[in-house]
């Protein structure tokens, strides 16, 4: 019996230090984020590797296993890149970094949060392309880029993302053609492509999105796509696009 005790008494401190061990990790990595960002207000003054975890710090949330699951950074007036030691955040469902002055590329890593539910990062200075890998995190529901300086071609992993309810990626320097394969995205309601420097057709497999999909706005205006989009019977609240041009 008593060895039953002590085996039970290792195994709770065992998995003590475990848990330990994960928020030292989770605090090292965003205290070297910290370091990496120039923060003229001083929001992230609570980030203090000295305190036991970083589910102490402002702008962090953790789950009951003191695993951090939210960064809320919105609008903080932070400027600097972004580090791949972020994807070590494996239980992170929320990544809020919008309307800053972050530049850069979007690290391939992040593909690394497989928890990820939303990733904002819209309004800063990103630059490059949007990471492939992106197109693994099958939980994502938002990914929202739009108004950075991202460039290349628009991945066609994307479509992998079934789960997606958001795609808004206007306002960037995207190149190429639309992928098809987002025509698999049937929880999609919002598809915004608006001002970029895209070329060719809107898929077919997109426009059906309005009638086997959710789809409820389709932004594809001042692209250098061909054509224009004729529809009837859609559910689709707005299909905007340029105006046909005539000769």
């Amino acid at each position: 019996m008593r060895s039953k005790f002590v085996a039970a008494a290792v195994l709770t401190s065992l998995l003590s230090l475990a848990i330990l061990a994960s928020c030292s990790t989770e605090g090292d990595i965003l205290y070297k984020q910290r370091l990496a960002w120039k923060d003229p207000y001083n929001v992230l003054q609570s980030w203090d590797p000295t305190l036991p975890n970083p589910c102490t710090w402002f702008h962090v949330t953790c789950n009951m296993n003191n695993s951090v699951i939210r960064v809320d950074l919105g609008n903080a007036q932070i400027s600097g890149p972004l580090l791949p030691d972020l994807g070590g955040l494996v239980n992170l469902q929320y990544l809020e970094l919008y309307g800053n002055s972050l530049f850069g590329p979007i690290p391939a890593i992040l593909g690394n949060l497989t928890n990820l539910i939303s990733l904002d990062l819209w309004e800063n200075l990103l630059t490059g392309p949007i990471p492939t890998s992106l197109g693994t995190i099958s939980s994502l529901r938002f990914l929202r880029l739009y108004q950075n300086n991202l460039t290349g071609s628009i991945p066609p992993s994307l479509g992998n993302l079934t789960s997606l309810q958001e795609l808004k990626l206007q306002k960037n320097a995207f190149n190429g053609s639309i992928p098809s394969s987002l025509g698999n995205l049937k929880t999609l309601r919002f598809l915004k492509l608006n001002e970029n420097m895209l070329t060719g057709t809107v898929p077919l497999e997109v426009l059906s999105l309005a009638i086997v999909g959710n789809l409820t706005e389709l932004n594809i205006a001042r692209n250098n796509l061909d054509g224009t989009v004729r529809s009837s019977e859609l559910r689709v609240t707005a299909i905007i696009q340029d105006e046909l041009k005539t000769t």
